[in-house]
C-alpha cells in the first residue's frame, strides 16, 4: 500500500491530474490518466515518484508521467522528465537498468489465414531457434574488440555482418545508432556478460509476437506505411540484456557516491544523479549510448533469425514472407535533445523511463519517408488482448518533450501474479483466447499473464485524446514467445 503522501492531486481535465508545486519542488507533476485508470495508479507509490522527481536540479517545466505508469527504481516507469544542460543532471534511475530496452514492428505479404492453420508450428520453431529466458546466451560471441564495434555501429554492425538491409537504418530511431559511445566507458564486467547475448530474447516482458492487423483507424496514414487489415505482424520487444543492466548497476553506485560531494539534496537516494556537466555524466552517457546500440544490434539480429526461421518452417521464399522491418522504437534511454519551453529553444537532457519518442510530422530528426505522417509509435499490450500502432502528434512536443506511453503498465507486481495464478495454466487459457503461447518456464507465463497489465485500450486512448499520438492500427496477438 502506498504510503501517506505530501501532496494531492488536483484534475487538469479528463485525461491530466497535476501534482502542484509544493516544498522543494522545483516544477509540478503532471500524470495523464483518466478515471479508469487513476485508481490503479493510486495503488502504488508511483505519483510520489513523480513527485520526487520535480526536486532534481534543472528539471525544466514538468515532472511527467504517462498513463501506462506503475512503480520503477527512482523514476517510475512511464516517467519522462528533461533538464536543462547548466543546472541539470543525468540519472541512471531515470533511464533504467534494461537501457534501450525496445520495439520493433515488422509487416509480411501474409494475411491472418495463410498463417493460423500454421502458428503452432511457426512459434514452436521460433521459440526453438531464438534463445530465450534469464542469462540466455546466442550463437555470436564478441571479443573486447568486437563489442567496442557493437557499441559504435548499433544495428548498422548487424546490416554489416550480413543481417539486414541498409534500408533498414532508415526505419529505426536515430538511424540505429547513437553517437558518443566509448569503449573506455563500459567495464571489463560488462563486456563479459554481454560478449555472447546478441540475438537473445531476454526474460520477463520481453517477447516475440505473431498478430494480424485488426482494425484500421486512419486509413490515409495506414496505407502509407503499407498497413491493411488481416496483414499478419512481427513485433519483437527486448533490450541491452546483461550488458545494459551492468552499466546501469555500475553507475548507480558511482553517483551515489557523487551526490553528497555535487551536495544534490535527494528525496530518495534511487534518484541518484550527477550533473550533466560533469565527466561522470559524460562517462554515463557514453556507455549509455554503447548499451542502447547493442539493442538495436540485438534487435536487429532477432529479427533476422525470425525472418530466417519464418521462411525455413512455412516454406516460404523471402518474396512471399515479404518481411519488412516498420520502425524501431526506443524506451529507456536518455538524449540530449532541442525543445521549445515557454517560447525559447533549449537543448535538454531528456531522460524517458518506459516511454517512447513521439514525433509530429515534419519534425527535422524524421526520416524522409515519416517526414509527412509523423513517427510510428508502437504500444504493446499483454498477450492476451491487442497492441496498437499510433503515429506522433503535436501535442507531444508541446507537453511530454515529444513521448508517449511505451505499453499497457503492470497492475500486479510479479510475486503478486504469481498469487493469483496459483494453479493456473495460462498456456491454456491463452489458446481459448486464440493465442499459442511458449516461455522458458510456466513461472514466466504466470508472471507476464494478460490481467497482470493494464487494459492496453484504456491507455492508448488517454494518449490520443491527449494528443500526444494518434491510433492508426490494432493488433491482435495468434502466437507469442516469452522470455
Amino acid at each position: 500500500m502506498p504510503k501517506e503522501r505530501p501532496y494531492r492531486l488536483k484534475r487538469i481535465d479528463d485525461m491530466r491530474w497535476e501534482i502542484p508545486k509544493i516544498g522543494a519542488m522545483r516544477v509540478p507533476g503532471v500524470i495523464y490518466a483518466d478515471s479508469r485508470l487513476l485508481p490503479d495508479i493510486e495503488k502504488d507509490n508511483s505519483a510520489e515518484q513523480v513527485y520526487n522527481v520535480a526536486h532534481l536540479p534543472g528539471i525544466v517545466a514538468r515532472s511527467i508521467a504517462l498513463p501506462d505508469i506503475h512503480w520503477g527504481y527512482g523514476f517510475p516507469i512511464g516517467g519522462v522528465a528533461a533538464f536543462d544542460l547548466d543546472e541539470g543532471v543525468v540519472s541512471p534511475g531515470g533511464v533504467g537498468y534494461d537501457i534501450n530496452c525496445g520495439v520493433r514492428l515488422a509487416t509480411t505479404g501474409l494475411s491472418r489465414e495463410h498463417v493460423v492453420p500454421r502458428i503452432k508450428e511457426l512459434v514452436d520453431s521460433l521459440y526453438s531457434r531464438i534463445p530465450s529466458g534469464l542469462g540466455s546466451r546466442g550463437k555470436i560471441t564478441l571479443n573486447r574488440k568486437g563489442m567496442s564495434e557493437v557499441a559504435q555501429l548499433g544495428a548498422g554492425w548487424a546490416i554489416k555482418q550480413g543481417m539486414g538491409e541498409q534500408s533498414d537504418l532508415e526505419h529505426i530511431e536515430d538511424h540505429g545508432v547513437i553517437e558518443g559511445a566509448e569503449s573506455s566507458s563500459f567495464s571489463d564486467r560488462a563486456f563479459e556478460r554481454g560478449k555472447d547475448q546478441l540475438g537473445t530474447l531476454g526474460s520477463g516482458n520481453h517477447f516475440i509476437e505473431i498478430g494480424f492487423i485488426s482494425e484500421i483507424f486512419d486509413t490515409d496514414v495506414a496505407t502509407s506505411w503499407g498497413l491493411s487489415a488481416g496483414q499478419v505482424t512481427l513485433l519483437i520487444h527486448s533490450g541491452s540484456r546483461g550488458f545494459g543492466y551492468q552499466i546501469c548497476d555500475e553507475f548507480l553506485a558511482r553517483m551515489i557516491k557523487s551526490v553528497n560531494k555535487e551536495k544534490i539534496d535527494l528525496p530518495d537516494k534511487q534518484l541518484a544523479c550527477t550533473r550533466l556537466k560533469t565527466s561522470l555524466a559524460k562517462e554515463y552517457l557514453s556507455a549509455m549510448a554503447a548499451a542502447a546500440n547493442f539493442a538495436f544490434a540485438n534487435r536487429q539480429i532477432l529479427m533476422n533469425l525470425a525472418r530466417e526461421t519464418w521462411e525455413s518452417s512455412m516454406g516460404l521464399p523471402p518474396r512471399e514472407l515479404r518481411l519488412k522491418l516498420l520502425y524501431d522504437v526506443s524506451h529507456n534511454i536518455a538524449k540530449i535533445e532541442t525543445h521549445t519551453v515557454g517560447g525559447r529553444s533549449m537543448k535538454l537532457c531528456v531522460h524517458r523511463k518506459g516511454a517512447t519518442r513521439a514525433l509530429p510530422p515534419l519534425h527535422p530528426a524524421l526520416p524522409s519517408l515519416f517526414a509527412n505522417t509523423g513517427q510510428p509509435v508502437l504500444i504493446p499490450g499483454d498477450m492476451g488482448r491487442s497492441s496498437f500502432i499510433l503515429v506522433g502528434a503535436k501535442g507531444a512536443m508541446e507537453q511530454t518533450f515529444g513521448s508517449a506511453c511505451h505499453g499497457a503498465g503492470r497492475v500486479l507486481s510479479r510475486n503478486e501474479a504469481l498469487r493469483k495464478t496459483q494453479g493456473r495454466v495460462i498456456e491454456q487459457e491463452l489458446q481459448e483466447r486464440n493465442v499459442y503461447g511458449r516461455a522458458a518456464g510456466r513461472k514466466t507465463m504466470r508472471e507476464e499473464f494478460p490481467e497482470a497489465y493494464k487494459d492496453v485500450s484504456a491507455v492508448v486512448e488517454v494518449v490520443h485524446k491527449a494528443g500526444l499520438a494518434t491510433k492508426v492500427a490494432q493488433i491482435k496477438p495468434l502466437g507469442v514467445i516469452k522470455g
